[in-house]
């Protein structure tokens, strides 16, 4: 293989690409905002996972040791994601008359069924908001002195103790992005945020500790800002979460650090913290249903129970850039799934399995075919132009459909780009359209459509098409003359 492409990363602090150049030589430390689970994610949260996880998987496809780090929080959120308002997990404990813990405990096992349909990798670490409230306040008391002050409902951040805060943000004026949090009395400045929050006289929650403050809770920001660099150091190499964290809850948390770690202003990257801040942009949904307060809003769950494969949605995401907006709707999942069939039933004929951990290099010691080494330092372009995996989709199919090459080195490239993209080999029956209301199991419409095959082949069509309006009737759409030879669907 040819030199191949250094790897370039779109960082969100300096809104430029930059060549990736790890902190420590050969390693590639990375945290991830996580949930907070006061309820179920919906996709639309599920997509700043599936970025995060492409981008662990391009660092290891580059041989970098990866060590990812993704926080559950279960504390300290409040509902306005500022300083205002109720604690997320407290108000739902409440509405459901539930142990906070239970609360906590019952949306972290739905968020981590919801990261395995959707093939992302574990990462080295959960760290969990609520095992590290002592090194919260520790962290708290350490910059207290120089940067905090108290008021009645907490300790505050002042904004204006470190240099270029809001830099991230890009906000130029109170009235643009940290302006827009609610108004707390005694505040010196608009953007001023809390990093411990007292309980109310009169009032107890759930959750709450001890601190030279007063008993209460610590700031959500302080959380990650704790976490991150307990587990990673400081500075540690990238950042990553949804681009709604970039206006408020990052810039807050780069204050934090910079206090934290005594640096100076952000012409610096390093002095944030991580070298580079990554943000996955929005899925958009036009109906209104990617609320959480909307009722029946878009989750993977309910995905799944219309007959969707999951690994249907992480294609979805792959066909956009991460930076991009990307508009869901059913008929584009769809698109996505057929794409995925056809990807998955012609790589089938070639390979069994996906490997894992494959790299760039040890790919390009056994794939030497001169029609496939183009293809792989395509591909590995593709992937080192800021994980651009539209192009990187196209260029496996281009291998998938490739002729008279050696078959092994052919194996291994599709083999490798899977590994690289996280697209698995389920089973073609998994991918059937298959709503969980459906009427007929599996076994039922086979037999059904092989009396009907029979029929066909005696020029019965008078059965067959009985056989078809029977299987209509009940939701079984056949798709005669598919290419694909998926031969139904129920609709």
């Amino acid at each position: 293989m040819q030199d191949t492409a250094p790897l370039k990363l779109f960082n969100s602090l300096t809104r430029q690409l930059e060549t990736f150049e790890p902190v420590h030589p050969g390693e590639a430390r990375v945290y991830s905002c996580g949930p907070t689970v006061y309820n179920y994610p919906h996709i639309g949260n599920m997509r700043a996972y599936v970025f995060a996880d492409l981008l662990g998987r391009t660092l290891s496809w580059n041989g970098y040791k990866l060590t990812h780090v993704i926080n559950i929080t279960d504390v300290g959120h409040l509902t306005d994601d500022a300083d205002a308002g109720e604690d997320k997990m407290e108000k739902m404990a409440a509405e459901r008359a539930q142990s906070i813990w239970d609360i906590a405990q019952h949306y972290t096992e739905a968020y981590w069924a919801d990261i395995r349909a959707l093939n992302i990798r574990q990462p080295a670490e959960w760290t969990i908001a609520t095992d590290y409230v002592p090194q919260m306040i520790a962290f708290a008391q350490s910059i207290a002195e120089k940067h905090c002050y108290e008021l009645d409902s907490g300790l505050y951040f002042d904004v204006s103790s470190v240099a270029d805060y809001g830099r991230l943000a890009r906000a130029a004026s109170d009235d643009e992005g940290e302006g827009r949090i609610e108004k707390v009395e005694g505040k010196r400045h608009a953007a001023d945020f809390a990093i411990w929050r007292k309980t109310p006289a009169g009032e107890t929650r759930q959750m709450e500790w001890d601190s030279p403050w007063g008993r209460g809770a610590p700031g959500w920001h302080l959380e990650c800002s704790v976490m991150s660099g307990a587990v990673l150091g400081f500075p540690f190499d990238i950042h990553t979460g949804g681009i709604d964290h970039r206006e408020i809850h990052h810039p807050n948390e780069i204050a934090q650090n910079q206090a934290y770690c005594c640096t100076n202003g952000l012409d610096v990257p390093a002095n944030s913290g991580a070298r580079l801040w990554m943000h996955n942009n929005f899925l958009v949904e036009r109906s209104g249903k990617m609320s959480k307060s909307s009722g029946e809003f878009l989750r993977l769950q309910l995905l799944i129970d219309k007959g969707y494969h999951p690994h249907a949605y992480r294609m979805m995401c792959l066909q956009a850039h991460y930076r991009s907006e990307l508009e869901f709707s059913w008929e584009g999942l769809g698109a996505a799934l057929t794409r995925l069939k056809r990807l998955l039933a012609a790589a089938r004929t070639v390979i069994d399995d996906i490997p894992d951990g494959a790299t760039r290099a040890a790919t390009a010691a056994v794939v030497t075919h001169p029609k496939l080494t183009p293809l792989l330092e395509k591909f590995d372009a593709a992937l080192a132009d800021d994980l651009n995996t539209p192009v990187a989709l196209t260029v496996l199919e281009e291998v998938v459909s490739v002729k008279k090459v050696d078959a092994a080195q052919k194996a291994a490239l599709i083999g490798a780009m899977m590994a690289a993209l996280g697209i698995a080999l389920p089973l073609r029956e998994d991918l059937r359209i298959r709503p969980r209301i459906a009427q007929m199991d599996e076994a039922e419409i086979d037999l059904a459509l092989e009396r009907r095959k029979i029929a066909r082949a005696d020029k019965d069509f008078a059965t067959s098409d009985a056989i078809r309006d029977e299987l209509a009737g009940k939701g079984v759409d056949i798709m005669d003359g598919d290419p694909l030879g998926w031969e139904w669907k129920l609709g």
